[in-house]
């Protein structure tokens, strides 16, 4: 009886280990990318975040904390399509991606109607549901804003010689969870179909679907492999983004083009073991990408929050009568 319950206890925990999905770059990707971004901010940003360095680098791997889906279903499946995008389902056609999220949801729900109509198969069409797609470039800007409405406000604190703690505790939180999105973006397997294990034609024998390419990538071989110093000396000054959601689809794009070197990699068996130098220069590169990205964005939020708009809730001013 013992011996049944000790394998059914088992058998329990290992159902549960597989409802747990593999985080993006494990947490010490996501601890690394803030924290080297944190620790090279330069002296015109303000120093509490180079303070807080530790704090953000913590925050780095939150939004991988909210999917439990035995603990916290209704987190887990409400922001699950904000960690990707699979760039391969847009349509060739579909032109530039809105800025807005609510209306890259609408043109895709056209989109699929439209090749329903063309007789496309329903499950085919189905990869253009906002949760097939991924809705990943948005949550970052939508962090975006937020943190430069938080440095705005310690602007105005500051101007005003009032206290600045709430507005600094706001502008660390975001950056923080800024941080983890940007994380995800600089990881090839975040940007495609083929994110675990290759589901295209397959002409080269890439490793097939489910196989665990992605777990094992970002998670086993980068700690057992890379270290923070490794990718650290090769983030420079940060510089303002003119474009901000452009430059960040052009990064995601990036990443996408990337894909195939990194299957290329995996199946010459540069991942395996210690992995070879080719596979950990490509990492340690994807790494500081994404601390160069997210240098970037802070410090084009914090350039852009020095001008206040206008305020979208005052009276407009009626026309004088001549």
């Amino acid at each position: 009886m013992k011996a049944w319950r000790g394998a059914a206890c088992l058998w329990v925990f290992v159902v549960f280990l597989a409802q747990i999905p593999a985080v993006s770059w494990g947490e010490e990707g996501h601890l690394w990318i803030n924290l080297v971004a944190a620790q090279r901010l330069p002296k015109t940003m303000p120093g509490f975040l180079r303070a807080n360095a530790q704090r953000i680098s913590w925050l780095g791997p939150e939004p991988d904390r909210w999917r439990n889906p035995a603990s916290e279903p209704s987190l887990k499946y409400a922001q699950e399509p904000d960690h990707f995008i699979d760039m391969e389902r847009i349509p060739a056609d579909f032109g530039d991606l809105p800025t807005d999220r609510y209306q890259f949801i609408r043109r895709l729900h056209e989109a699929r109607a439209k090749a329903l109509a063309a007789g496309v198969d329903k499950k085919k069409a189905d990869e253009l549901l906002p949760e097939k797609v991924g809705m990943q470039p948005y949550i970052t800007m939508e962090i975006f804003d937020r943190l430069k409405v938080a440095f705005r406000e310690y602007r105005h604190a500051r101007k005003a010689k009032r206290p600045t703690a709430n507005a600094e505790q706001n502008a660390i939180f975001y950056a923080g969870w800024l941080g983890h999105y940007v994380a995800d973006g600089s990881q090839p397997l975040h940007v495609t179909i083929n994110y675990d294990g290759w589901v295209q034609e397959n002409p080269n024998g890439y490793t097939g679907p489910r196989h665990g390419v992605h777990w094992d990538y970002e998670s086993r071989f980068v700690k057992e492999n890379i270290a923070i110093k490794d990718f650290a000396p090769l983030v420079h000054e940060p510089a303002q983004l003119q474009h901000p959601f452009a430059d960040y689809l052009r990064y995601l794009h990036e990443s996408l083009s990337l894909v195939e070197p990194l299957y290329r990699l995996e199946t010459a068996g540069g991942l395996k073991g210690k992995g070879s130098p080719e596979a950990r220069e490509f990492t340690r590169k994807r790494l500081a990408a994404g601390s160069q990205m997210l240098m970037n964005l802070w410090y084009t939020a914090w350039m852009e929050s020095a001008t206040d708009p206008p305020d979208p809730y005052a009276p407009k001013k009626q026309p004088q009568k001549e």
